[in-house]
């Protein structure tokens, strides 16, 4: 498992396909605060109620200079068909092999009724314009994340 990014730490750049199938960088977003979020699968349950807490707090997250990219190990078709379904405007990444939720310790050793397994940590981290990270949260709830994730961030 790669380590987890901590406060202060230069965010490894990337550069992934969104839902569309254009390519998004990370260093396009310099002089931008952005929020990451790693969420495991599309259209389930849990990973649908945090992208749709994302979508409506998305305009106040904005305006506070916030910009918001989700990233799961889905590839871009299905990306497409959940942010249709959920009517969601910000970018959904690809990132299939999980190349980039490693570099970010955000895959690693999972438990779940028993077994233990390797996938995606859900985890949220926090860029500020340079590209240096203000808060890395791992292991987060899906359910009253981004409240919380305001709350944090003082909005």
């Amino acid at each position: 498992m790669a380590e987890r990014l901590i406060t202060g730490a230069t965010a490894p750049d990337f550069s992934l396909q969104d839902a569309t199938g254009n390519t998004v960088s990370l260093s396009a977003y310099r002089g931008k605060k952005v929020i990451l979020y790693f969420y495991p699968a599309a259209a389930t349950p849990g990973c649908t109620q945090q992208a749709c807490d994302f979508e409506e707090s998305l305009a106040s997250l904005e305006s506070a200079g916030y910009s918001v990219l989700g990233i799961s190990p889905d590839p871009a078709k299905k990306l497409e068909s959940f942010a249709a379904t959920e009517g969601l405007s910000f970018p959904l990444l690809s990132d299939t092999d999980h190349a980039v939720a490693e570099s970010y310790g955000a895959w690693g050793e999972k438990k779940n009724y028993g077994k233990t397994y390797e996938g995606l940590i859900r985890s949220t981290v926090v860029l500020d314009e340079d590209g240096t990270v203000v808060l890395a949260q791992y292991n987060v709830r899906a359910k009253g994340h981004v409240a919380k994730l305001r709350k944090d961030l003082s909005l």
